[in-house]
């Protein structure tokens, strides 16, 4: 359902590009793990390059927003409280505070109101269960906004190469203003050999209707934007709203950055600031071992190799009656040792009641998957039924070393007598 071109081309841009993929996972799409930055790390890395944001600091404790409130010199306080899901400006704390950002012109009450955030859970739309404990607040100077518009930069595979999304209409969700007032939403495609141009960026000022005077300083912001976005192999930066004040600066009020992480050993420091507190620790154990995992709420765990392979077995379970577990892609290259660590995070599930292997060997060996999970289920102790369907390289060697093993495990003849078998192997 969700893919970047669709996504473009029917131009149903989301607020918050990281959640998107993990919040499909329940709909069985391709997890793709993105490397997501706080507001705060964003925006110090734009700052960085260039681009015009508020003056702000950082408070992980009662001490530091005290001293916070006295050296920072503004007329008005904006604090926010640094989480990695959308929705904080209606967010509630465990604290009883309503609401993730707020507004001051006083700084006495700066540090009371970080006393209500710092430590407490906040439960925005996109956070599971009861919420996200905050562990640092980013207090920062509040400007007047006279306008607002939205700017992100993606990567977009229906033109192979980076789009830039803009809309007049700033600050609110862009997905109802895609659906209520698509013509306000404009698409920039950019060559990514020759790089955005300056005819493009002043066409993007001008779309955004920045008055003209501040059109070419809105072209120039423009420019830096994706120029960030190249530079720190970003998958999408987003800027809403990206606004004009009073005085007539144009500012990036609020910042999204995401990265691939095929991008890691060149930004070794930017992925070295990655907050994992937020994040599955299964999905950060599996990490570890380079295996793709996402949690699900289903009954029945799939370890297979291949995206799509994954998906289509997440499908059929459903098809039979049966709820994926997770998604568990061991990749092309795997080895036993990955295959015993993909079990043993499997196994830590106690809604799994069984585990369905489907394995298609073309560059994977099928004896290689037959070594590990024969080894995995001796050292960990596999209680739950076991079905497993190999086809391809050695997949003759492969079926005789499960079936020398002694082990309680039903092999299946194709992906569609695997998921009967998974699924009738559930208890009543």
């Amino acid at each position: 359902m969700f893919k970047m071109a669709a996504l473009t081309r029917n131009l149903k841009i989301s607020q918050g590009a990281l959640q998107l993929l993990r919040n499909q996972a329940s709909s069985c799409q391709v997890p793709i793990r993105w490397l997501n930055l706080h507001e705060y790390q964003s925006k110090q890395l734009m700052a960085d390059n260039g681009i015009n944001v508020q003056r702000f600091k950082v408070a992980g404790t009662r001490d530091e927003a005290e001293e916070i409130s006295k050296t920072l010199d503004v007329k008005e306080f904006v604090i926010k409280a640094q989480i990695l899901a959308g929705g904080r400006g209606k967010g509630t704390f465990s604290s009883g505070l309503q609401g993730g950002v707020k507004l001051t012109t006083n700084p006495k009450e700066v540090t009371p109101i970080v006393e209500q955030m710092l430590g407490h859970k906040l439960v925005t739309k996109q956070t599971i269960g009861d919420g996200v404990c905050v562990k640092k607040v980013m207090i920062a100077e509040a400007l007047d906004i006279e306008r607002e518009t939205y700017l992100a930069v993606l990567m977009d595979r229906e033109t192979s190469g980076p789009v830039i999304v803009a809309s007049p209409a700033g600050g609110v969700d862009i997905e109802e203003v895609a659906h209520t007032n698509p013509e306000l939403i404009f698409k920039e495609p950019v060559d990514i050999i020759n790089g955005l141009s300056e005819e493009q960026a002043k066409r993007l000022a001008e779309n955004l209707e920045f008055k003209e005077e501040l059109r070419d300083q809105a072209a120039n912001q423009i420019k830096k934007i994706y120029e960030l976005f190249l530079k720190v192999d970003a998958t999408q930066v987003e800027i809403n709203p990206f606004g004009e004040t009073p005085d007539g600066r144009v500012v990036c009020f609020d910042a999204k950055m995401n990265f691939d992480d095929n991008a890691m050993f060149r930004q070794k420091e930017i992925f070295e600031q990655e907050d994992s507190s937020e994040i599955d620790p299964r999905e950060v154990e599996a990490t570890k071992y380079h295996l793709n995992y996402i949690g699900m709420d289903g009954n029945i765990a799939c370890l297979v190799n291949g995206a799509g392979l994954a998906m289509a077995t997440m499908d059929i379970i459903k098809l039979y009656g049966g709820s994926p577990a997770n998604f568990l892609d061991v990749g092309g290259g795997v080895q036993e040792d990955q295959v015993y660590h993909a079990f043993r995070i499997l196994t830590q599930d106690t809604r799994v009641k069984s585990i369905l292997v489907n394995i298609f060997g073309g560059i994977v060996n099928c004896a290689t998957i037959a070594n590990g999970i024969t080894n995995a289920c001796k050292s960990i102790d596999v209680q739950v039924p076991l079905v497993v369907r190999l086809e391809g390289t050695n997949v003759n060697e492969a079926k005789k070393i499960l079936s020398d093993s002694g082990l309680r495990i039903t092999t299946a003849s194709d992906l569609d007598d695997a998921a009967k078998k998974a699924v009738d192997s559930l208890p009543i």
